[in-house]
């Protein structure tokens, strides 16, 4: 990919947001009904490649527990309010109608309530007991302190997430999570991520990840590139993964780890344009948190609105649309493209003329929003 110039002394690599692509039909068309949207990742398998983002204005255990009957896969916050809080549905309310500026400060105050283990222990066990795959997520900081917690409770998938997570990490204060050594020592698969380039993503590929979280900063609620000046545009970032797992299947004798594009995923059409480039499955925030069943009931908010020293986002309005399963399966009333998702990723799929989606990461591609 060549790069530009941006003046005498710099120059950047040209990178698209999914808004500068778009998928092309070939000479093949296909029936909806006949396209298959499920994925495997370790041993579990599941109907649509939707991961639900664990955030609090998006999953509550019931809610994981609906995504998990619908065919995808609720992640819980495991540092949220449900795990701080006995009954957290009154700071939800509180949170929600908080005017805007107060919404910082008052939730900073609401998440320095220290994390309980026996509340993590509890709402994983009710997860677990519904009978869907259960996955919990921690950020790196927490992950040494809690994991043993987490892994004791019966989690399935475990889930390290943060704005963005390194097998490298440096620091002369403390001695920081070793992935590799972790990862080997669990007894369950791990996703960790956020990951924007290839570098990053191989070295975590070899850290024993069965997958990688793509996206820095992209979601509907984050300011990252506003505080941080860092931004990954996401058709090139989920790329650049895909081809690291390409080349970390060939250095592994055949290991593949799935690529999981996270942010920066409003509608139906980003979905689309995820896969094509590479992505397995995706994990929503603001499109699940329209749901109706919705903990943040038409606001959303991650954690990184309320970080006690450097608020990285906000809490948004993203309105209250339609039930949960209508937000996925239809029918749809609106065509803007953030109901019946999977409806689209299959009339996608069949108008391309691709069964399954492995296959559909090989459709043309092109720019449909050239950068002169």
């Amino acid at each position: 990919m060549s790069d530009v110039e941006i003046g005498r002394a710099k120059r950047g690599r040209r990178v698209y947001a999914f808004d500068d692509i778009a998928v092309v039909p070939s000479r093949r068309t296909r029936d909806p009904e006949d396209v298959s949207v499920s994925w495997t990742i370790d041993a579990f398998q599941f109907d649509i490649p939707v991961l639900a983002a664990p955030m609090d204005s998006v999953v509550s255990p019931s809610v994981a527990i609906q995504i998990g009957k619908l065919g995808g896969l609720g992640v819980l916050n495991l540092e949220g309010l449900w795990t701080r809080y006995e009954e957290p549905e009154l700071l939800l309310e509180e949170i929600r109608s908080l005017p805007e500026e107060l919404a910082t400060k008052r939730m900073q105050e609401i998440y320095s309530e220290p994390i309980k283990p026996e509340l993590v222990t509890g709402r994983l066990s009710e997860i677990r007991s519904s009978g869907v795959t259960v996955a919990g997520a921690l950020s790196p900081q927490r992950t040494q302190e809690l994991y043993k917690t987490v892994v004791d409770a019966g989690v399935d998938l475990f889930v390290i997430r943060g704005t963005t997570v390194s097998a490298e990490h440096v620091s002369k204060s403390h001695e920081p999570l070793n992935l590799k050594k972790f990862i080997y020592e669990l007894d369950v698969p791990v996703i960790v991520g956020g990951a924007a380039g290839y570098t990053p993503a191989l070295h975590l590929m070899r850290t024993g990840a069965a997958g990688v979280l793509v996206g820095f900063g992209g979601g509907a609620a984050s300011t990252t590139r506003a505080n941080l000046g860092i931004h990954a545009p996401m058709a090139t970032a989920v790329a650049d993964v895909a081809g690291a797992r390409r080349d970390y299947l060939d250095e592994s004798g055949g290991r593949y780890v799935h690529v999981i594009a996270d942010g920066g995923l409003g509608t139906s059409g980003d979905i689309v344009k995820a896969i094509s480039v590479g992505a397995d499955a995706v994990m929503l925030g603001s499109a699940l948190a329209r749901a109706t069943e919705a903990p943040g009931r038409g606001m959303h908010w991650g954690a990184e609105a309320h970080h006690p020293n450097l608020p990285r986002g906000h809490r948004v309005e993203v309105g209250s649309i339609a039930p949960l399963e209508q937000i996925l399966f239809g029918p749809s009333t609106v065509a803007d493209g953030t109901v019946n998702l999977i409806g689209a990723l299959k009339k996608s799929m069949a108008t391309t003329g691709y069964l399954d989606l492995k296959e559909f990461q090989r459709v043309e591609v092109v720019l449909a929003r050239y950068k002169g």
